[in-house]
């Protein structure tokens, strides 16, 4: 897939981004990911929804290559800021999954 030029490169498009491990993630992070792999089903209805990586913190691919995840967080009123981007043509079985803890602030690849 071609980046998406509209967007123009980010200023850390290419910078590294950091790894975490699945198994080091908080249980809700691990039960999303989970669900993802199930294909849902999901909790929110923004769930599974294009993520337009506006911030343009990850990788730039064409639109509709990432998609994201609402990873719960105990005792918020709303969906909090915790969150799940995954890339790739096949939702169930993406090529890349990506953790924010800050609303996107910033993004660790998850590794398997």
């Amino acid at each position: 897939m071609q980046p998406d030029r509209a967007q123009g490169p980010g200023p850390r498009a290419d910078a590294a981004i950091g790894t975490v491990s699945l198994a080091t993630l908080p249980p809700q992070a691990q039960r999303t990911k989970l669900l993802i792999a199930q294909g849902g089903p999901f909790p929110h209805d923004k769930d599974g929804t294009v993520f337009h990586n506006r911030e343009r913190l990850l990788p730039l691919h064409a639109r509709g290559y990432y998609r994201e995840y609402t990873v719960t967080t105990p005792a918020a009123g709303d969906r909090g800021a915790r969150r799940i981007v995954c890339g790739g043509s096949q939702p169930r079985a993406p090529d890349v999954c990506y953790y924010s803890a800050d609303h996107y602030a910033s993004f660790r690849r998850i590794d398997p």
